[in-house]
């Protein structure tokens, strides 16, 4: 009997039965997923780590970029996938122009000027920006469904602007509003650009480029400091976890998982970051900001979960 698929030979080596592997592949998704969103979790308190040593915030942002460059332009050219066509060049600057230079700025800028906490909340206004941006750039429909998730998260967003809870030591500011917000915004255009590259190209490949690219597109706005060994460890975890890792776990579990679903399981990201920054920063959002924090999560959940 031929065997169709590597599945089919690991259920028959393992003893198992199709049903059965097909749950445990499941399960394994989601703990792809799930330790994705935990080492995301962790870039806002790690880098305040970064921040009491002395770096500025696009500083951070700088050297999460260069070090996860590294680490994934070494995996591209261990598996020879470095190259790209010279007419995608413009549309790869762009990629890293917003998502890398502006999506790793601001969101290093919302971090150190509103907390992490709610640096990771805002960020999650990520799929509300995708549905508008669709609405009024590709012509897409929007459902009742996603007009919902767009509601839930700009009330959400409302809350937690009003939100008088103890950030960490930050006094109330609108700048961290907007930067978190603009971080949401950037971070949702990486899914637009995603769509023209990554049907041709690998992950690995198209992050070999767009990192260097936003990594030095940021250079002329910022005055570098030396690291402290401790600054060393905090931009490491960053570059090496919160970004290589992380995305290599996350891939590993968009082929287990439907993209809803990962979607789902990633909200634990703010969840993740949230705790670590009442843990280790004493960051509280109050009863408001916690309930936009909800609001904003149940958005994304309605917008990416399919009516069954």
């Amino acid at each position: 009997m031929k065997l169709e698929s590597a599945s089919d030979r690991d259920c028959l080596f393992f003893g198992d039965s199709p049903l059965e592997h097909q749950k445990k592949e499941h399960i394994k998704g989601v703990a792809y997923i799930l330790i994705a969103a935990l080492l995301w979790g962790c870039i806002g308190p790690v880098a305040k780590i970064a921040f009491s040593q002395g770096l500025a915030p696009l500083e951070v942002a700088f050297w999460r970029a260069l070090i996860g460059w590294a680490f994934f332009a070494c995996h591209a050219v261990l598996i020879k996938k470095m190259g790209i066509q010279t007419h995608d060049l413009p549309l790869i600057l762009v990629f890293a122009l917003i998502c890398v230079t502006g999506f790793y700025g601001s969101y290093q800028l919302a971090v150190n000027l509103g907390g992490a906490a709610k640096a990771s909340v805002l960020l999650y206004t990520a799929p509300a920006w995708v549905a508008l941006m669709a609405l009024v750039f590709l012509g897409e429909k929007i459902t009742r469904q996603t007009i919902a998730g767009i509601i839930a998260c700009m009330a959400g967003v409302i809350l937690i602007s009003i939100s008088n809870g103890n950030i960490g030591g930050h006094s109330f500011s609108w700048a961290g509003i907007f930067f978190g917000l603009m971080a949401g915004f950037t971070y949702a255009l990486y899914f637009i650009f995603g769509k023209k590259l990554f049907p041709r190209y690998q992950a690995v490949t198209v992050f070999s480029w767009i990192l260097i690219l936003g990594a030095f597109s940021l250079i002329p706005f910022i005055e570098f400091s030396a690291p402290t060994k401790t600054s060393w460890f905090a931009l490491i975890f960053l570059g090496f976890l919160s970004t290589y890792l992380a995305y290599f776990f996350y891939a590993r579990g968009l082929v287990r998982l439907r993209a809803s679903q990962a979607a789902v399981v990633a909200t634990m990201e703010p969840v993740v970051a949230a705790f670590l920054a009442y843990l280790f920063w004493q960051e509280n959002l109050g009863i408001w900001g916690y309930t936009g924090a909800l609001l904003i999560i149940s958005g994304v959940i309605i917008q990416t979960v399919k009516r069954t």
